[in-house]
């Protein structure tokens, strides 16, 4: 018979945190996927197949990805990736970081580091924080 601290081994702090920030991943990816595939069939039942409708189907995803891209150390002209194929992977990628936010565990870019500090917090240890920008802006430089 298991007792009770074998339990509480079992479901870990660590494991509850990755459980929870999947499943804020998978409902970025839903909540930005679905309304991707709804807007794509209305434009195909009133305009017919073609690249209308193809063109609104990566509509939602992109505009979502460029919104999000700097709060996960990506460049909002990454969303032109949906154009060619690979935008749900970087979309992914994205949704997982910013899941986290607003701690980050992978090494910010260079002109990040000014805004970043290394997270004290036993909770989050190993990970940076995003501190407030000092020009009051909330997203990072497009360039």
């Amino acid at each position: 018979m298991p007792t009770e601290g074998a339990a509480a081994a079992r479901v870990s702090p660590d494991r509850r945190a990755r459980r929870v920030r999947t499943i804020r991943t998978g409902a970025l990816l839903a909540g930005v996927v679905v309304p991707s595939l709804i807007l794509r069939e209305l434009v195909e039942s009133r305009f017919g197949r073609g690249p209308l409708a193809d063109l609104s189907a990566v509509a939602v995803p992109m505009a979502a990805t460029a919104w999000l891209a700097p709060y996960a150390s990506y460049r909002r002209r990454d969303a032109l990736l949906w154009l060619v194929g690979p935008g749900i992977y970087v979309f992914a990628v994205i949704a997982w970081r910013v899941a986290l936010a607003p701690y980050r565990d992978w090494s910010p870019r260079l002109e990040e580091r000014a805004q970043m500090r290394w997270s004290r917090d036993p909770e989050h240890a190993g990970t940076w924080y995003l501190t407030e920008p000092e020009s009051g802006t909330r997203h990072t430089s497009s360039r």
